[in-house]
C-alpha cells in the first residue's frame, strides 16, 4: 500500500488527472506475422521429439527456424516459465519488456516474442492457444502474462530470510549450465525475465500490485509457437504449481510439463525466412 500523499491537490488536479491517455507505441506499422502461412503450415506438422520438465525443475530445448513447438499441460493445472534465445548466440535473449510495451501485459495468438537490443526482432511467434477463451476476468486477471519476472532465491532471501533453490530462476540457471556447459554463476547471467506461460495474473484494483490467482489450465492445454529464427528454449515447471496460493516452497501441488517440437513440411515455408535482426545504424547520434 503506498502511503498517503502529504501535498494538497492543486486547483487544477481533477483536470489533470482528466487528460487522456496515449498509447506509447502505437503498433499500426509494426511487421505482421503471416497467419495464413502458419494455418497452412500447422496441417502438415509432424511431432519430431518431446520433453519431460519435471516439477520444479526446468529443462532446455532447441527448435529450428520454421518449426513449431508445444507448451503441454500433461497432468495437472501447472504455470511455466520460458526462456529464449538466439541457438547461436546467448546474447541475443527474449525481451519481456519490450514485447510487453508492443502486445500488452498478457500475450495470445499472432503475438511475438521479441529479442531485446540490438537485435529487436521476433524470436516466436504464438499460433495457437486452447486458454484463448479465458480473455480477462472481473478482478482484471489474464493468463500467459509478460509482467511477472520470475520465481528466485533473492527476493526469496530479501523478503523471507530463507534460500530456497528450486524456484524457476535456479531452475533455469541449472538447466541453461547442464546445456552450454558454461559455469553456473555465468549461465546465470543470460537467464532473463520470462513469459509465464499459462500463469494467470494482473493488477489489484485498489494498490496496483502485481497478483496471481489458480490458473485456468488443464490436462490437454497447450500454447504453440513458431519459431521464427533458430532457437534454444528452457522451461521451468514453477514451484507454486497453478500458483492459487504461493511460490519459492515446496508448499503447492506441482505437476510436469511436456515441451513437443514439431517439423512442417518444407515446401509449407516456400518464400519465407527468418526476420533480420534491427537495421539501427547503431550511431545514436555520434
Amino acid at each position: 500500500m503506498k502511503p498517503a500523499g502529504k501535498n494538497t491537490p492543486p486547483k487544477d488536479a481533477a483536470a489533470r488527472r482528466a487528460v487522456k491517455p496515449v498509447i506509447c507505441y502505437p503498433v499500426d506499422t509494426l511487421p505482421q506475422p503471416d497467419m495464413a502461412m502458419v494455418a497452412a503450415t500447422r496441417d502438415t506438422l509432424e511431432m519430431t521429439e518431446t520433453i519431460i520438465v519435471p516439477p520444479r525443475d526446468a529443462r532446455t530445448f532447441t527448435v529450428p527456424a520454421g518449426h513449431f513447438f508445444k507448451i503441454v499441460s500433461v497432468e495437472g493445472p501447472q504455470v511455466g516459465d520460458l526462456n529464449l534465445w538466439a541457438r547461436q548466440d546467448l546474447s541475443e535473449k527474449f525481451y519481456s519488456g519490450k514485447t510487453r510495451a508492443l502486445h500488452g501485459t498478457h500475450l495470445g495468438v499472432g503475438d511475438r516474442l521479441w529479442s531485446g537490443f540490438p537485435y529487436l526482432r521476433p524470436l516466436a511467434t504464438i499460433t495457437y492457444d486452447t486458454l484463448d477463451w479465458y480473455g480477462f476476468d472481473a478482478y482484471g486477471g489474464g493468463v500467459h502474462d509478460v509482467i511477472g519476472t520470475r520465481c528466485d532465491p533473492y527476493t526469496g532471501r530479501l523478503l523471507g530470510g530463507t534460500d530456497y533453490h528450486h524456484c524457476c530462476h535456479s531452475n533455469l540457471t541449472r538447466a541453461l549450465a547442464a546445456e552450454t556447459g558454461l559455469p553456473l554463476l555465468e549461465a546465470e547471467r543470460h537467464v532473463h525475465d520470462v513469459l509465464n506461460v499459462f500463469m494467470c495474473t494482473g493488477f489489484t484494483r485498489d494498490t496496483h500490485q502485481y497478483f496471481m490467482k489458480a490458473s485456468p489450465v488443464r490436462p490437454g492445454d497447450f500454447l504453440e509457437f513458431f519459431a521464427e529464427i533458430d532457437l534454444l528454449g528452457a522451461l521451468s515447471t514453477c514451484p507454486g504449481g497453478d500458483c492459487s496460493t504461493e511460490h519459492s516452497s515446496d508448499a503447492a501441488a506441482c505437476y510436469p510439463l511436456e515441451i513437443q517440437i514439431f517439423t512442417p513440411e518444407p515446401e509449407t515455408l516456400s518464400g519465407w525466412s527468418s526476420p533480420r535482426p534491427s537495421a539501427y545504424s547503431r550511431g545514436h547520434g555520434l
